[in-house]
């Protein structure tokens, strides 16, 4: 058998086997949802051999979409790491056999502890089953390797286990892209959900002016700030125009002596602008979604007195 048969037919066997598992879910995979979002503690996820390697994805997964969770190795557990399981915990133990005698060794003191137990095992009668307040079948008829030994149709099926528990708990918790953005500060996604007064220029790194201050000194601290504008606000703070390069290159066109008069004569008045509250992701939908395209926008609050600046270089590529 070719390389490529060998992949396809793995490939079909571990698909087959989580079609089988799908239709075969009982109410029981419905009360380890409900046991473990009714949790006032976290979720341990156990697992020996390559369980483990399952249990660390799955305890990944539910900590990353709002259920604390991590997972516990049952070796470790049996001498001394049993103590970071505590009442109110809920134990989600992954065996196939269901027989793993380092799993089965601390079953006892599982219950000690005031820990619920829910089992993902291959067979309803094991001991880790008997054992469970819910047992999930994950039972699968073969593995995918050729003397049906190596865990790989059993493994995948845990996988897809733990990731439906996590979706279900997902959709139990309302838990939100926003939420999910607040675990994720690092990432793409993270950046995205970032606030506006989280990205906006502020202080020395804002050009901001006087409507009387001349053309020529508004230029020159928009460079020295690095802003391709500068926010023209009153006496009392407020915005009262906006003064682009645009509205520069347009002044001198139009009058070479233009660099000479007070930027209120040639500035935008009643400029769009953008408050605080806003998602970096709804701001760029703003500055490059619309018809008329926006390098920088004003930040300015409720009565609009000017806040910010908010640059197109902090939105790209969202």
């Amino acid at each position: 058998m070719d390389h490529l048969s060998v992949a396809r037919n793995v490939l079909k066997l571990e698909a087959r086997a989580i079609d089988e598992v799908s239709e075969r879910l009982t109410d029981s995979f419905c009360q380890a949802v409900e046991l473990m979002f009714a949790s006032k503690g976290r979720v341990i996820v156990l697992g020996m051999g390559k369980c483990f390697h399952i249990a660390r994805k799955i305890a990944a997964t539910l900590a990353s979409t709002g259920t604390p969770a991590f997972a516990v190795h049952p070796g470790e557990a049996f001498h001394g790491d049993l103590g970071m399981i505590v009442e109110g915990d809920v134990v989600l133990a992954l065996s196939n056999s269901g027989e793993t005698s380092e799993m089965t060794a601390i079953l006892p003191s599982l219950k000690q502890r005031g820990a619920k137990l829910i089992a993902i095992t291959g067979r309803a009668d094991s001991t880790l089953a008997k054992a469970a307040e819910v047992s999930i079948s994950s039972h699968v008829p073969r593995e995918a390797c050729s003397f049906g030994m190596v865990p790989t149709c059993s493994s995948t099926v845990q996988l897809a286990l733990g990731d439906a528990l996590a979706m279900a708990l997902v959709e139990k918790r309302n838990f939100t892209e926003k939420d999910f953005a607040l675990l994720h500060p690092g990432g793409a996604l993270g950046r995205k959900m970032l606030k506006v007064e989280q990205i906006m220029r502020t202080g020395e790194n804002l050009a901001k002016v006087n409507p009387d201050t001349i053309v020529r000194d508004a230029v020159i601290l928009m460079t020295k700030t690095r802003n391709g504008a500068a926010c023209v606000v009153d006496a009392e703070g407020k915005l009262c125009g906006f003064f682009t390069d645009g509205d520069f290159r347009r002044a001198m066109l139009k009058d070479s002596e233009a660099i000479l008069q007070p930027v209120s004569a040639v500035m935008t008045k009643n400029p769009t602008t953008i408050t605080p509250g806003y998602l970096a992701s709804e701001a760029a939908e703003i500055m490059f979604g619309s018809g008329k395209k926006f390098s920088q926008l004003p930040v300015v609050d409720e009565k609009g007195v000017l806040l910010g600046l908010l640059d197109d270089d902090e939105l790209i590529g969202m």
